[in-house]
Order: C-alpha cells, then sequence, then structure tokens
C-alpha cells in the first residue's frame, strides 16, 4: 500500500485470474508489513510522508535507487526477513506467485525457491511492474518466471540493472481494472461520430450535461495537491473565453474541498474577481463544476471527459491511454514518476504544466482546437493497453497450469518409485 497503483494492479488480475480460471483463488499479502522488521515495517508510514514532501522523496528514492543499497538491502532482508517470509508463503500453499511491487522480489524469489525445492514442486514467480517510465532497481530480479512490463523505458532498465533475460521480458502494458477493457471497447474512436455519441450517452448517465465539454481533474485518492487553485483557473479561464464546459472534480478524501466546491457561488465567484482584474472580458460562459468524492465508475468518467488533468501516476496514465483520453499532467514525485511525464510527452498525448495558470490555459486551448485533440487522442489510444490485465493473466495461468501438471507427474513418479 505504497500508493494505490500497486494494490489496484494487483486486484485486477486477481479479478481476471477468477474470470478466466474458475475456482480459483487469490490472496493480497503485504509480507513486509506482516513479517518484516523495522525499517520494513514502516515503509507505508513512510510513504505517506514522503509523497507529500517531494524533496525528501527525492533524497530517498535516488539514495535507495543505487547498486550498493540494493545490495545491502538485499542481505539484511533476507537474514532478517526470509524465514518468516517463507512459513507466510508456505501458509497458502500457492500454485504460483505473483508480485507487484519493486522491494517484493528478491527475498521472496529466494523464499518460493527454498519452498519448490522442499516440497518437490515448483512454484512459478512473476513480477508485474506497475511503474510506465521510470522504474526502481529492486523491481529487476535475474531468476524470475517472467517479468511484465508496459514500455521500452521498463524494458532497458530490466536488461540494464536487473540483468534480466531479454526471453523473461514480456511487453504487456499496466494491468488496469476491466471497466476500461469494457468502455474502451465501446467507445472505440473517441473523435468518430460513433464514439461522441457513446460520449454524449455516458455524459448523460453520470449526470453530466451532454453537450457541453467535460475536463476531469484528479489529485489522487487524498484529493491532495493545489487542487483548489487549479479550479479556480480553470473556471475563470473557461468563463473569460467563453467556453461552455463542466469541470469534474475528484477529490477523494478532501471533503473540505468537496464541499467548498458543492456550495460556492460560482457566478459571484467570478464578478468579484473580474472586478479586481483588468481582464474583463467574460462572455456569459456555462461553466458547471462538480466536486466528486472517491469514483469506483473512473472509466466512465475518463470517458465523458475530453480533457483529463492530472499528477504523473503510472495507473491513472495507463487509464486514460485505455480510453484515448489527452492528459494534462501537473506534477510528479521525483525519481519515481519523472519518467512518466516522458512517456506521455514523447508518445505526443499530452503535455506537462505546473503552475493553476498554465494548467488552465493549456487546457482552455486544447478545448478550442478539436484537430489537436484528435491527434493527442489517436497517439493516446497507440500506448493504451486495455487489455493488459487479461493478456497477463492468461500468460501466467497457462504457465502455472503446466507446472502444476509437471509437478504431479513428477509426485506420482515419486510415488510410484516408492
Amino acid at each position: 500500500d505504497t500508493g494505490g497503483g500497486h494494490r489496484a494492479s494487483a486486484e485486477a488480475l486477481g479479478k481476471q485470474f477468477q474470470l478466466h480460471f474458475p475456482g480459483s483463488t487469490y490472496d493480497l499479502v503485504d509480507v513486509w508489513t506482516l513479517d518484516g522488521v523495522y525499517p520494513y515495517t514502516m515503509l507505508v508510514k513512510a510513504y505517506k510522508h514522503l509523497s507529500a514532501h517531494p524533496n525528501q522523496w527525492r533524497l530517498f528514492y535516488h539514495i535507495s535507487n543505487t547498486f550498493i543499497n540494493e545490495f545491502l538491502s538485499n542481505i539484511h532482508s533476507s537474514v532478517t526477513c526470509e524465514r518468516k517470509i517463507r512459513r507466510r508463503i508456505a501458509s497458502y500453499d500457492p500454485d504460483v506467485v505473483v508480485s507487484v511491487h519493486p522491494t517484493m522480489n528478491r527475498t521472496p524469489i529466494k523464499s518460493v525457491k527454498r519452498l519448490s525445492k522442499k516440497h518437490g514442486k515448483h512454484i512459478p514467480f512473476f513480477t508485474v511492474v506497475t511503474d510506465l517510465g521510470s522504474g526502481h532497481s529492486m523491481w529487476f530480479q535475474k531468476n524470475v518466471e517472467k517479468m511484465y512490463i508496459a514500455s521500452d523505458r521498463i524494458k532497458r532498465l530490466a536488461r540494464r540493472r536487473g540483468g534480466t533475460p531479454e526471453d523473461r521480458i514480456v511487453m504487456a502494458g499496466l494491468p488496469i481494472r476491466h471497466d476500461f477493457a469494457v468502455q474502451a471497447e465501446a467507445l472505440g474512436d473517441r473523435m468518430s461520430s460513433e464514439g461522441k455519441r457513446y460520449q454524449k450517452s455516458v455524459r448523460s448517465d453520470l449526470g453530466i450535461d451532454p453537450s457541453k465539454q467535460m475536463v476531469l481533474l484528479m489529485g489522487g485518492g487524498e484529493g491532495v495537491g493545489s487542487l483548489g487553485e487549479m479550479v479556480d483557473s480553470l473556471y475563470l479561464t473557461l468563463s473569460r473565453q467563453g467556453i461552455d464546459a463542466t469541470i469534474c472534480v475528484v477529490c477523494g478524501r478532501n471533503e473540505k474541498l468537496k464541499n467548498d466546491l458543492d456550495v460556492r457561488d460560482w457566478e459571484k465567484f467570478y464578478d468579484s474577481i473580474v472586478q479586481n482584474t483588468t481582464k474583463t472580458t467574460g462572455t456569459g460562459a456555462r461553466v458547471d463544476v462538480v466536486g466528486l468524492g472517491f469514483v469506483t465508475n473512473m472509466a466512465e468518467y475518463m470517458v465523458a471527459a475530453d480533457v483529463l488533468v492530472s499528477k504523473a501516476g503510472p495507473g491513472t496514465i495507463a487509464e486514460a491511454a485505455a480510453v484515448g483520453l489527452p492528459i494534462l499532467l501537473t506534477s510528479f514525485l521525483p525519481g519515481q514518476e519523472a519518467g512518466n511525464v516522458e512517456v506521455v510527452l514523447e508518445a505526443d498525448f499530452g503535455s506537462f504544466r505546473k503552475r493553476p495558470d498554465q494548467i488552465a490555459e493549456e487546457a482552455s486551448s486544447w478545448l478550442q482546437n478539436d484537430e489537436k485533440l484528435k491527434i493527442m487522442s489517436k497517439n493516446s489510444g497507440k500506448v493504451g493497453h486495455a487489455n493488459a490485465a487479461v493478456d497477463i493473466v492468461l500468460d501466467i495461468g497457462s504457465t502455472t497450469l503446466t507446472w502444476m501438471s509437471l509437478n504431479g507427474e513428477r509426485k506420482s513418479i515419486m510415488e510410484s518409485s516408492h
């Protein structure tokens, strides 16, 4: 739970196992919280603090992402935690183990190997990398069964930092919720006449005016960042430029912001601003602001949107790309998410702006340029892998069934020999 993306990917994979391999079960396990020692037991708490303090995060990330730290951490975690982790894994009697976290590879792989040797059956261990453009060195191991990745950048890191054999690396995309595959298929090309009709029907279902363009603004599950300032700037800029639009704001746990957005008199807010500025060229645009708490149907909101404004989380970018949605990035965690920005810029399906006024101007310019939106949407779709979770699970499942069959044959031979 160092960020919601790891759990979201794990759950997306687990649900696909149940869909495609009926009768299968899965368990989500955080081995460090359950079986670690200090400092591993503090990872979740430390992440929440460091992610809110980017400069501290930058220092921590770059110091930890070194060969010497990886070497010492692997030795320390193996000596202090491996036996407990092995017992934890053994308690589930698994047929397969899948890691979706960078720190849960080297020592758990060792544990699985020892269990395989002890019980005379091979337990395959897979890694699904949930980073997009940058990846911590601890993701990458040589002796993993297979590693699933989402970009050439990650592939290069796996080869260089981990020495992972090329034939064990699979380009699959980030596993995201099945809702995105469903919505992507229903939407098709969002800039086509059929796609636009479907988009309007989804807006109507969500209670959003289908005749207006929509900007979806996200700040993560906690609703952190300068969301309030971005909303204000977007509202003012859209109003001044005469763009009829709806701004949907995902506030997460930030109930104070949601309440403020819900009760504010936006016309009065606009008038109070223009009275104190020389920019008084408002054209009477109708701009609605909708505050949202936790959103469980994000795929529908991304289909309904014309522009996504968000921090550079890999899962969010992957979800947007799955439905061909252009994305305006506003911030990133140093080191871990810096490469995600480059992925978006290189593929030309978005841009990066920091200041709220710059964000508002950029989003407004996109809404007024249908051709630009069309190009970015097409480029976004090229990057998207809506069915990544399905593809990964089918491959893992097929390999696991093969090993289960071989393990059964081996057991029968051993029993008959006695």
